[in-house]
């Protein structure tokens, strides 16, 4: 008999979340706007200027007591 350590895949809450895209076209790079420093970021992988938007992601919480935007 088969028993696999694989547990069943819970049901991850989902939730419109704000985020931060890449206006490169070429580049995938997006970031959790309450995981962002800067009022107005850049992208980290290829430097160009982001731009606001959302996204439909698993809900998380960013519980860092320093998260202020300068």
């Amino acid at each position: 008999m088969y028993y696999s350590r694989k547990r069943p895949l819970e049901d991850i809450p989902e939730e419109l979340t704000a985020i931060w895209s890449c206006t490169n076209k070429s580049c995938n790079g997006w970031m959790r706007d309450n995981f962002v420093f800067l009022v107005q970021p850049t992208c980290s992988l290829c430097n160009s200027p982001m731009e606001k938007g959302e996204k439909m992601l698993p809900a998380v919480a960013n519980t860092s007591p320093t998260q202020s935007k300068q």
